[in-house]
């Protein structure tokens, strides 16, 4: 009582046709104040469109008779002075039975000259506010209108009067509690004011009258008498009673909520943590029943809590409790009965048993980083200290991990999904600019979801960018557009309104502050693949996640000469190894570059190799493996690998050596450290050690010359384009 606001605090609740909950809009007939509830229209006026044919709606909507049937007129006499109404014929009751009596001429001819028949008292007309015909010899309504008392057993006249007069919510429009017990009615009163509160889903009052309707029909005098699973069970599975039985545990869940929540005073000492109750959405919780032993389970409990308020992604915290209930059932396997029996041998016999079932696959370093985190934590804080010294993991209890090649998609894929046909088969605008956006932008597909309605942003040039939030690094970030996609923005802004993001969730959504959720997107993705029929190189149907786009944008910006940092700033990455690992340079890439570089060797020579000529593949495998496993610090290897080398630290005076003009200021930093070498030795008569260096200062000489000339062609060319 003390939570509920007076305008729920009532027997019978209507809203008007505006409300953002419980309201459908007005109706689309022009004067009409009904909520409109299918098809924009309300329900006598929707009643009557499929009546007449279902005909083009707009055309219904501007044509018909805005009042509803019981305020349209009824049908009066033929004869244009005649203000009785109609009864058979086309005439009054009195003028047919003159027609009658004159032997039913001919109708058209009778009614040119009618003839005059009993009038009413000046100004007398039907009973009925809206209807102007003439009442029906002694009685207070017309001929249709007491026709209509007569069948209904002549009831109060004022009583049957006020049954025609406007309704502006019909019975289902309306919620009646008065049946209601007063605990369950007050619980009621309390989900329909959480329901608006909330702003998240509409609800419409017939579907709460089913609930009411269903409650009247049990033993319940709370929500509370029976558990989630007693209700679902006692509510039908048929399709009608889905939306009854969804807010009927809607309801329950927010009495639940109110009688026991308490922050995380209330919430911690619980065996299933209701996270809705802690601010997040949904009905997440986080279940400890599966950790048996009493000395562990408030640890783990500690743990996550504290991980909660780092803010850690909950997901991330649930993989955490995944891998601590793993670890409470093999300790409670192999005898452990308490913290301080934790210790190295109790570690390594669980990393054997983790390396059983989960060697080789992601999860078994997931689960040892995890242990090895809740581990730490106690004795970083000081929890327990009577955990043993010895339960430490090391870096070495770390499974190897495998180095995962690059996901970016092959050109020949992108180039079927970026055809211009194709993108318009999605047929839903939403979901083709979310595509185009992942594509061009090398956005995560939720932080793409989450773009708010303002999201371009222009420097002081104009330039374009897109604004959005890396949830990933919970900070800001911008991606640079072009004006086509900014142009496809607009557009798509255009058609969600004044809603608060640019990808509303289409349904359950009344502001339009939720987005559509990554789940639709996928499943609209997969089967646009399938329509367009796109396929790999072997043939086969292609199936790839959406950040393989993110891969394959990296890819794509490396193999077009953009800097790492560059490529690192647009996708947003903390560090260039994170940058490195998304996208690599293909070999094709590192090959073109080599190819263009002006080649010499230890004499200056330049070493020519024909891109196009027979050996040019050979040419590039042995440059591969040379680079591979003869890694110089200015230059490359140009010896085969299968010999021998009989100049080892001796490069610059080894005929294989080969050099490119990237290694100039080496072979200039180098060239300065010999002149040293050489004053010095001539300085202490050394002249065996003083001649084998002035041959490396003759070849270093050779080598600037040559690349200096070649560096300074590149200038020029460069200087001309």
């Amino acid at each position: 009582m003390g939570v509920v606001r007076p305008e729920f605090r009532a027997d019978t609740l209507t809203f008007s046709t505006t409300d953002p909950i419980f309201g459908g809009g007005a109706c689309g007939v022009e004067s009409c104040t009904r909520p409109a509830r299918g098809h924009g229209l309300c329900a006598g006026h929707h009643l009557r469109w499929r009546n007449e044919g279902c005909k083009d709606l707009a055309v219904f909507v501007s044509t018909t008779d805005p009042r509803w049937e019981r305020q349209r007129p009824n049908a009066s006499c033929r004869i244009t002075a005649c203000g009785y109404g109609m009864c058979r014929s086309g005439l009054c009751q009195l003028h047919f039975q003159r027609w009658e009596r004159a032997g039913r001429p001919d109708l058209e001819g009778w009614l040119s000259d009618p003839p005059a028949v009993k009038q009413p008292t000046p100004g007398a007309c039907c009973a009925i506010a809206h209807c102007e015909l003439w009442p029906q010899a002694q009685k207070p309504f017309c001929y249709a209108h007491a026709a209509t008392w007569r069948a209904n057993g002549r009831p109060d006249v004022e009583s049957f009067c006020e049954g025609f007069l406007p309704v502006t919510h019909r019975a289902d429009e309306t919620i009646r509690l008065e049946h209601l017990g007063l605990q369950l009615k007050l619980e009621m009163q309390y989900m329909l004011q959480c329901r608006r509160d909330e702003m998240t889903a509409k609800t419409k009052p017939f579907v709460v009258m089913r609930l009411v309707r269903f409650l009247e029909s049990t033993t319940a005098t709370s929500l509370l008498d029976c558990s989630e699973a007693t209700w679902r069970s006692q509510v039908s599975q048929g399709t009608k009673d889905g939306d009854r039985r969804a807010l009927l545990l809607y309801a329950r869940r927010k009495i639940q909520d109110l009688v026991e929540a308490d922050g995380w005073e209330g919430e911690f000492p619980r065996d299933i943590w209701q996270l809705r109750r802690l601010g997040y959405d949904g009905n997440q919780t986080l279940d400890f029943t599966a950790v048996p032993q009493p000395w562990l389970c408030p640890l783990v409990k500690r743990w996550l809590r504290w991980r909660l308020s780092t803010e850690l992604n909950l997901e991330t915290v649930r993989r955490g409790l995944r891998s601590l209930t793993r670890f409470a059932v093999f300790c409670q396997g192999i005898g452990v009965q308490r913290l301080s029996d934790i210790d190295r041998v109790v570690l390594e016999r669980y990393l054997a048993d983790l390396q059983a079932e989960w060697g080789g696959r992601q999860r078994h370093n997931d689960h040892i980083a995890q242990l090895n985190s809740f581990l730490c934590t106690i004795r970083q804080h000081r929890w327990d200290d009577s955990l043993s010294p010895s339960a430490l993991i090391f870096n070495d209890d770390y499974p190897r991990r495998n180095e995962r090649m690059p996901r970016a998609l092959s050109e020949q894929v992108m180039a079927q999904i970026e055809q211009p046909d194709n993108l318009d088969r999605w047929g839903h605008a939403a979901f083709q600019l979310v595509t185009v956006i992942l594509i061009r932008c090398g956005l995560r597909i939720n932080d793409a979801l989450r773009l708010p309605r303002e999201c371009i942003v222009t420097d002081a040039e104009g330039a374009p960018y897109l604004r959005y939030v890396n949830h990933k690094m919970k900070r800001e970030a911008l991606a640079p557009i072009d004006e086509e996609v900014r142009d496809l923005i607009g557009e798509q802004q255009l058609r969600v309104g004044a809603a608060r993001c640019l990808f509303p969730r289409p349904t359950k959504n009344p502001d339009g502050s939720a987005p559509v959720s990554s789940g639709t997107y996928r499943q609209a993705l997969y089967r646009w693949l399938e329509r367009c029929d796109v396929r790999d190189t072997h043939g086969q149907p292609v199936h790839l996640t959406p950040h393989q786009w993110r891969h394959t944008l990296g890819t794509r910006l490396l193999n077009r000469d953009v800097p790492q940092e560059v490529v690192r700033r647009i996708l947003d990455h903390d560090s260039p190894q994170m940058t490195a690992h998304y996208a690599r340079l293909h070999d094709t890439t590192v090959r073109r570059h080599w190819e263009a570089a002006r080649k010499v060797d230890v004499t200056g020579r330049e070493v020519a190799i024909d891109p196009d000529g027979p050996l040019a593949e050979a040419a590039w495998a042995k440059q591969r493996l040379g680079r591979a496993t003869q890694a110089l610090p200015n230059g490359f290897c140009g010896l085969p690998v299968q010999k021998a080398c009989p100049h080892a630290n001796a490069c610059l005076t080894c005929p294989m050596f080969l050099t490119t003009v990237e290694f100039l200021p080496q072979h200039r930093q180098q060239r300065t450290q010999v002149v040293k070498i050489i004053t010095a030795a001539e300085g202490r008569d050394q002249s065996r050690l003083a001649e084998m260096n002035r041959q490396v200062l003759s070849n270093l000489d050779r080598i600037i010359t040559s690349l200096e000339d070649d560096d300074t062609v590149g200038e020029e060319v460069a200087d001309a384009g």
